[in-house]
């Protein structure tokens, strides 16, 4: 049988990540010792009374469809939690509930783009969002940064990149693969410029709470009316409450972008999973005092982290602010970014994420969502296995 794929099917490439991830897996399962820095997600457990309250919705008989939109109850404690933490008032029905932060970027792009738009994506990008723009037909424009800038787009970069045919502009602060996080006044330059060209921002702030040093996320939409009704914010709940497996995100929009969301998630996926979303309601009407405890043990992770990866002679690392990703570069020892992680699974057992499937070949990711034992271990593992290339 000769199976035919679609022309945009066949356009993609696998995710990286988590084939990393699973390959990572694979071989701890077959006994080896493998360090895995691949995966993007909390290592730590989700907060029991989160668990409970799924748990609980579960046994009271909580398993049936809901609306595609998600149930009441958590759309309005969205709605609560912007007010609460961004100064942003939006009503339940601007408020989207989806299948996970992927889901809800997949949901934005496909409800403003089509054949013949172009959707700018600064680069370091996360690795699915020129993939989503591919199969809505779509453009990718990609702005390439370096760690020169600490992987910044500017707006010299952005005004120059806008055309006609400019739908959307895709925003991530902290930034998934850099840790970067812009601050107040180079968010509002960037939104000031899509507000002047009428171009839509899709904001992905699903890192928004994990930031350091004192560093302050800040909100696009929040600089005016007119950033506001330009934005688009993605969110979720599987970085901050270690909800990854959930399957649990949102996102808030003009109401006829939500609207138009709502008619294409009740085609797809129609809603998250029921008692699930009594667990979402729990974490962000809870109590929150895990995030301190956690955001203490990222801080020395990535400390130690970073300090380590500095010491590695032919490795550069500029620090990051949020997150929980470290971005070194690699690119003095004159191998691809695939080649190098490649290498370092096979000889040293450490699983980390090449630069390339972010966009960037002389890079490559590391997380620090794991202990500090296997922090240490891994990259003393690093440093034997970049000492023997340089020899």
């Amino acid at each position: 049988m000769n199976y035919k794929i679609s022309q945009k099917a066949a356009s993609l490439s696998p995710s990286l990540t988590l084939a990393i991830d699973a390959k990572a897996k694979q071989m701890k399962a077959e006994g080896q010792d493998v360090v895995g820095f691949g995966a993007g997600e909390p290592d730590f457990d989700t907060p029991q009374h989160i668990k409970d309250a799924a748990a609980a919705a579960l046994a009271a008989g909580f398993t049936k469809y809901t609306p595609s939109s998600g149930i009441p109850e958590l759309r309005q404690a969205i709605a609560d939690k912007f007010k609460r933490d961004n100064g942003l008032t939006y009503k339940p029905s601007q408020i989207i509930v989806s299948c996970g932060g992927k889901h809800s970027c997949f949901n934005v792009i496909f409800a403003t783009c089509q054949e013949g738009d172009e959707v700018v994506i600064p680069s370091p990008y996360w690795l699915s969002y020129p993939e989503m723009v591919k199969l809505a037909g779509a453009k990718p424009v990609i702005l390439a940064t370096s760690d020169q800038t600490e992987f910044k787009v500017t707006p010299g970069q952005l005004r120059a990149a806008i055309t006609p045919r400019t739908r959307l502009f895709i925003l991530n602060s902290p930034s998934n693969p850099t840790g970067s996080l812009y601050n107040r006044d180079e968010i509002k330059a960037l939104g000031d410029i899509c507000v002047e060209k009428g171009v839509l921002i899709m904001s992905d702030e699903i890192y928004e709470k994990l930031v350091y040093d004192g560093a302050e996320h800040v909100s696009v939409a929040s600089f005016s009316p007119a950033h506001f009704e330009h934005t688009i914010i993605v969110h979720g709940l599987a970085k901050a409450y270690a909800m990854t497996g959930w399957r649990l995100g949102y996102l808030a929009a003009p109401e006829p972008i939500a609207k138009a969301i709502d008619a294409i998630q009740s085609h797809s996926t129609s809603n998250a999973t029921s008692f699930a979303q009594k667990g979402g309601v729990a974490a962000l009407n809870g109590p929150q005092d895990h995030l301190p405890v956690w955001l203490a043990e990222y801080a020395k992770r990535r400390s130690f982290a970073h300090q380590r990866l500095n010491r590695i002679p032919g490795v550069s690392c500029v620090n990051a602010k949020g997150a929980f990703y470290l971005f070194p570069n690699i690119s003095s020892f004159g191998l691809s970014s695939t080649d190098f992680c490649a290498q370092l699974l096979e000889q040293e057992k450490v699983a980390a994420v090449p630069g390339i499937a972010f966009g960037a070949d002389q890079y490559m990711r590391i997380s620090y969502a794991t202990s500090l034992a296997n922090i240490e271990k891994g990259l003393d593992r690093l440093a034997k296995f970049c000492a023997n290339l340089k020899k």
